[in-house]
């Protein structure tokens, strides 16, 4: 999902640095962004037809995702939620906001799985998710890999990450190690599939890209 500036001013990217660094847009140097409090965010939210990225005082349009993007989407949505069947684990898609970091940063994932008893759905705001999986577009992927990744891994119930292509048949899957490491095992085959022991689950890519005329890849990427 791609986040941009609502203003209407020139847009240009920096870098911002963190633990990691990635690209974010920005207004020129010259102007003056508007800071938005933590209140005056979720107040807009309440009456916003677009949602919204909150990072540090700053906000950013989120805009959905067309075409593959949101058949994939909704692809594992569907695959999740039927493997997720009787388990009490919930799966919640981009509509549902995520607190990353209290205060500082709130964002949509395209889709998420919590299991935690006070990420219930009467909330509009989960804090606990157990998976997080961004569908890749061309200009969100280094976004979603760096930046998103960066911050996503902070949440101390997050066990797994998936990056998945929508143009390709490829999912990039971290999960955190007993260790707290993060390890990552890039799958593209007919046969392979996600195995989350957490949840009790197996993803086939196979159900991520029914419908899409995609095929598999020969080799590992």
């Amino acid at each position: 999902m791609r986040a941009e500036q609502t203003r209407n001013q020139p847009v240009e990217e920096r870098l911002i640095f963190g633990e990691h660094q990635a690209l974010l847009p920005v207004e020129p140097a010259l102007a003056t962004p508007h800071h938005y409090t933590v209140e005056e965010y979720f107040a807009l939210e309440e009456v916003s037809e677009v949602r919204h990225l909150y990072y540090r005082g700053e906000i950013f349009a989120m805009s959905g995702g067309l075409g593959f993007h949101n058949i994939v989407k909704q692809n594992c949505v569907i695959s999740l939620r039927l493997a997720l069947r009787g388990k009490g684990c919930r799966v919640y898609d981009e509509n549902v906001r995520l607190a990353v970091r209290e205060g500082e940063l709130y964002t949509y994932p395209d889709v998420m799985v919590s299991c935690h008893p006070d990420d219930s759905p009467d909330k509009i705001m989960m804090h606990h998710p157990v998976l997080i999986i961004e569908v890749l577009s061309p200009g969100t992927e280094s976004h979603d890999r760096i930046w998103k990744f960066s911050r996503y891994t902070q949440l101390a119930s997050l066990q797994h990450y998936l990056l998945v292509s929508a143009d390709k048949w490829l999912v990039e899957w971290y999960r955190r190690e007993p260790s707290g490491v993060w390890s990552f095992t890039p799958l593209a085959g007919q046969e392979d599939a996600v195995t989350i022991p957490e949840l009790g689950i197996t993803l086939p890519l196979a159900e991520l890209y029914t419908e899409l005329d995609i095929q598999p890849q020969l080799d590992k990427p």
